[in-house]
């Protein structure tokens, strides 16, 4: 799909800002297309320039460094075999510009307003809350907010974001998956939840919810929140390792929470088996410093190979995207959270889109991008795969149950 021959990325720091300008790159207003009507802002003949918004700092700056990391290093490859070559007979260069937000919604707003007058579309960006801050300007203005990451079904629902779609599962999706687990293994469980308070933690117990509906094997104890916002939940989790539940639905999206709920519960001698969402179950960056080696088990979904994974480097194009991360995005270590290879999954679909386009404007990607059908995105796992054509459901919308097996998670087809 590209050459190996690489030059630098260009990074430029900007005050609360990181500009990410990928090699081959130059800015410019809209200018027209042969063939077509005139083009939307961000997008020239030679180049096409992409905005994020994502946490680069604070208690999701791992995660969100991440969504910036792997599209660039996608990209900067590209660019460096030449670039892609859209529908409209055009080769262009993709440029990305990265602005922190701190996982704060007003800042996400303003990094938009920033943005949206120089950029063809915003991607890749994670978290509910900063998404939905800026989802009706981004409506209001037409300008595409797609493939960012975050499972809040209103994103994908067309009727009611038109401008929208989500890359990851919807909440929903996650937890029935581990509902419809534990529901099929046939013994008798109490579960104890703690939940953000908020649509992200909302999605996910509805889906655990309609998961063991009908369930008599599964009786829910207890159901606590917490808000975003805390830098504690040891409270919470005093008062639900009182009920003995032997499964814990953990629906938490902040890392530093989710490390310190492991080790409360060992404090408080509390061991049942643990579910932790896709965005928080880094074996590197959560479970193995939170002592997940403790209990029965950890389980998690996914719909990708993860990049910590002692075989990935030997998985077809795992060493290719380590050196890419290396090359084109200064990211040196091995991605401990799974975002990386998410965004770099959103680089190769955005690139299938852009060949598709045979108009340079915003109406024709939006329509290219509503019309792929089971594309095999890189490091998909068996049984997944990129499909943006069912309303209601974000390009990825199928997930397998992984449980924790010391090293990495492993896909399972039981509880236990």
């Amino acid at each position: 799909m590209r050459k190996s021959t690489r030059t630098a990325v260009g990074i430029v720091a900007l005050t609360s800002a990181v500009a990410l300008t990928l090699a081959g790159c130059s800015r410019g207003g809209a200018e027209g297309s042969e063939g077509g009507g005139a083009a939307s802002p961000g997008i020239t003949d030679e180049t096409i320039t992409l905005g994020i918004t994502t946490p680069l700092s604070g208690g999701t700056a791992g995660p969100g460094t991440c969504t910036v990391a792997g599209i660039t290093a996608y990209f900067g490859a590209v660019n460096e075999a030449g670039g892609v070559e859209f529908g409209d007979g055009k080769t262009r260069t993709v440029e990305i510009d990265a602005l922190d937000d701190g996982y704060d919604p007003q800042k996400a707003k303003s990094n938009y307003d920033q943005l949206k007058d120089s950029v063809f579309a915003m991607t890749a960006g994670l978290g509910t809350p900063t998404n939905r801050a800026y989802r009706d300007a981004a409506m209001a203005d037409e300008v595409p907010q797609v493939l960012v990451m975050t499972g809040d079904p209103i994103f994908s629902e067309e009727g009611e974001s038109p401008w929208q779609l989500g890359f990851v599962p919807i909440y929903q999706n996650e937890g029935q998956a581990f509902g419809e687990l534990l529901a099929a293994s046939g013994e008798d469980h109490k579960v104890a939840i703690l939940a953000q308070n908020d649509d992200y933690g909302e999605g996910y117990v509805e889906g655990f919810m309609a998961g063991i509906e009908g369930a008599d094997n599964v009786e829910v104890v207890k159901e606590l929140t917490y808000e975003a916002t805390d830098t504690s939940v040891d409270a919470q989790l005093t008062e639900l390792a009182s009920t003995d539940a032997d499964v814990f639905f953990n629906a938490m999206s902040i890392t530093p929470l989710a490390i310190s709920a492991l080790q409360k519960a060992q404090q408080l001698s509390w061991l049942p088996s643990w579910f932790l969402p896709s965005n928080t179950s880094s074996p590197a960056a959560i479970v193995e410093p939170g002592g997940g080696a403790a209990f029965p088990g950890v389980y998690t979904v996914a719909f990708a190979q993860a990049a910590a994974s002692p075989t990935f480097a030997d998985e077809e194009g795992g060493q290719q995207f380590l050196d890419d991360l290396k090359e084109y995005a200064d990211y040196q270590d091995v991605p401990a959270f799974p975002h990386c290879v998410w965004s770099y999954q959103v680089g190769a679909t955005l690139q299938e889109v852009f060949e598709n386009m045979t108009e340079p404007t915003r109406e024709n990607f939006m329509a290219e991008l509503r019309a792929i059908e089971d594309f095999q995105a890189p490091f998909m796992l068996e049984g997944t795969a990129v499909n943006t054509t069912e309303d209601g459901m974000p390009a990825v919308s199928t997930v397998v149950v992984q449980k924790f097996n010391g090293k990495g998670y492993a896909t399972v087809e039981d509880f236990g």
